[in-house]
């Protein structure tokens, strides 16, 4: 066997009483919402960031709430449809067993997406607007999620034979082997994560959140990207059509959709004017 870092023995569970835990999968996703929910609230205070701020900072709280049911339920409804309709069919008590792993970004996406939009609609706020906030924080939760992809020895890479490559446990080949592979859900911390986050920052500094929809657009734009370069070295969930893996091909809507929105936002010849004095 080709020289492989044993994957850490982690504990997925952090806290353990009695017949309830706390596991780390669970603590990224609620260290992923706080700290968008932070980062997202400084960024509607800051006047100096926009031509006209989206309202009030304080209804970001009320938001949280929305996104994170929208998260949680198409995440999941997407992992079970998309990636394992199977299984979950056959053991259906482990659709709500989110504990345990499995949730689809794409799904996610959508679901929050989804909330945010009925939320804007209910509360008169511009809908563009806080997409491109939730976009702005959205790489936090990436980041800490892909963490916990590696932390649970899931969704692992493709056998390769590079000095960094890992051991992870379930992961036998054909022969029922465990070989070297990569660790692509670091990877995928670091573009989907790390990088965009940066982009993304940067953007907000130079006036991109005054183009309603411009920061949502490069979002999607670079979380497809992202994705699927990502998906070169990540053990792929299945096939569309030859080469193109399942999550490259539902990353092409995301890249097609964010250049959409950012053409939309820099045509706008209002998007950046300054707003008229009541």
């Amino acid at each position: 066997m080709l020289f492989a870092l044993p994957l850490p023995a982690f504990n997925p569970v952090l806290v353990e009483v009695g017949p309830f835990a706390i596991r780390w999968y669970a603590i990224s996703y609620i260290v992923g919402l706080v700290g968008g929910w932070i980062y997202g609230k400084r960024l509607i205070a800051n006047a100096a960031l926009w031509t006209r701020q989206p309202g009030d900072p304080a209804l970001f709280d009320d938001l949280l709430v929305w996104v994170t049911f929208g998260v949680i339920l198409g995440g999941r409804l997407g992992q079970v449809l998309i990636y394992e309709p199977t299984y979950y069919f056959a053991n259906p008590l482990e659709i709500v067993q989110i504990w345990h792993g499995g949730m689809a970004f794409h799904g996610g996406l959508i679901g929050a997406a989804l909330a945010i939009v009925i939320f804007a609609r209910r509360h008169g706020v511009p809908v563009l607007s806080y997409f491109d906030v939730a976009s702005a924080v959205a790489p936090i939760g990436l980041f800490f999620g892909r963490l916990a992809n590696f932390v649970n020895g899931e969704l692992w890479g493709r056998p390769t034979d590079v000095p960094w490559a890992f051991l992870f446990p379930r992961s036998m080949d054909a022969a029922g082997e465990i070989v070297p592979r990569h660790p692509s859900q670091l990877y995928e911390a670091a573009l989907e994560g790390l990088v965009l986050f940066l982009v993304l920052l940067v953007l907000t500094r130079i006036g991109g959140l005054k183009r309603p929809g411009l920061v949502a657009g490069v979002f999607g734009v670079g979380y497809g990207l992202a994705r699927s370069i990502s998906e070169l070295f990540r053990e792929p969930d299945g096939y569309v059509l030859g080469p193109i893996t399942t999550g490259q091909a539902l990353s092409l809507p995301l890249i097609l959709a964010g250049l959409g929105l950012i053409w939309y936002a820099l045509r706008r010849k209002d998007a950046a004017q300054p707003a008229t004095p009541a």
